[in-house]
């Protein structure tokens, strides 16, 4: 019998910093403060600056995560970038991230899984760890999202942020109740039309802009994410009433409000930096994990649970109690 735990160590965040606000995005979108804010509760965004790339982004939050862990990029033997942004389409922004920070053994590649992008890097990582492929690893979430934007599309372009946030994975033995209790994963290609990127190398240009039938993506979602996260709570043997927090994919804030209501939980036990980073895409959970662990609302020991959904159509959820029994 197995009795190894993947452990999540440490997390480490980047924003970069440029913001921008409704009022900013009012002045050259048909748009305003209010519209937006009622619709998805957003408020500003960080935006890349023009020298800024996501390996950039990856870069800073993957060196704060491995300071938190006491580690170097020497200690890592795996690497998993998630992201729909990539500095070029080869080679991935995982070798540009393992050259960077000097994790000269470990094992680097992208995972492409738009908003549900972490916690896809996550479910492998763990299993590849599991499996013996290493001790640690470093798990990704980056995104230069404002990229893909078209900004005459008011549906769409006020929706989207930039950022990365990181985790540290490290391999236990005889700890069952910790780190990555258990996680699940979806797929759904027949719905692939109402949310996607209309380019790409093999298409008809080498990058696109982000399209969305919002209706039918909120639809989705509510459906999917509460049969996942049900799905991944039976596979831990747990129940809702066992969760400390909540930190979902921000996308919207009717979404995340939701799912807050469907697992009955407490309005303050769901972090939401929605208002703050818009939809970061891949690095949305990383970044409000982040969040809550350097603001003290996430400690050792509580059990988190997370959930995205993203075009594909993709999702899944994860249950992990948060750092070291030792």
């Amino acid at each position: 019998m197995n009795n190894s735990r993947v452990l999540m160590t440490a997390v480490g965040s980047y924003l970069p910093a440029n913001i921008v606000s409704n009022e900013d995005l009012s002045s050259f979108v048909d748009t305003d403060d209010v519209w937006i804010r009622r619709r998805t509760g957003i408020a500003q965004r960080h935006i890349v600056a023009e020298d800024e790339t996501t390996a950039d982004l990856a870069q800073h939050a993957a060196k704060k995560a491995l300071t938190n862990a006491g580690l170097s990029g020497g200690d890592i033997d795996l690497i998993v970038v998630a992201t729909t942004t990539p500095d070029n389409t080869f080679p991935s922004t995982a070798t540009k991230l393992q050259h960077a920070i000097g994790a000269k053994r470990a094992i680097a590649f992208d995972v492409q899984a738009v908003c549900a992008g972490f916690v896809y890097a996550l479910d492998i990582a763990e299993a590849m760890i599991q499996s013996g492929r290493g001790r640690r690893a470093l798990v990704v979430g980056a995104e230069s999202f404002s990229k893909l934007l078209d900004w005459e599309d008011r549906s769409t372009c006020v929706l989207f942020g930039d950022g990365a946030g990181a985790v540290v994975l490290e391999l236990a033995e005889n700890y069952n109740d910790w780190g990555i209790l258990s996680s699940v994963l979806h797929s759904d290609g027949a719905f692939r039309d109402i949310l996607y990127v209309d380019g790409g190398p093999s298409s008809n240009s080498l990058v696109g802009h982000v399209r969305m039938e919002g209706k039918e993506v909120f639809r989705h979602a509510v459906e999917k994410l509460a049969a996942v996260m049900d799905e991944a709570l039976a596979a831990a043997q747990m129940d809702a009433t066992q969760i400390d927090w909540l930190v979902p994919h921000q996308a919207n804030i009717r979404i995340i409000d939701a799912m807050q209501k469907k697992m009955g939980m407490a309005s303050d036990r769901v972090v939401r930096t929605v208002e703050q980073h818009a939809n970061t895409s891949a690095a949305s959970i990383p970044l409000a994990l982040a969040v809550a662990v350097d603001d003290g609302r996430i400690k050792n020991g509580d059990v988190v649970a997370m959930e995205a959904i993203g075009g594909g159509l993709v999702w899944g959820a994860a249950l992990v109690r948060f750092g070291k029994p030792y």
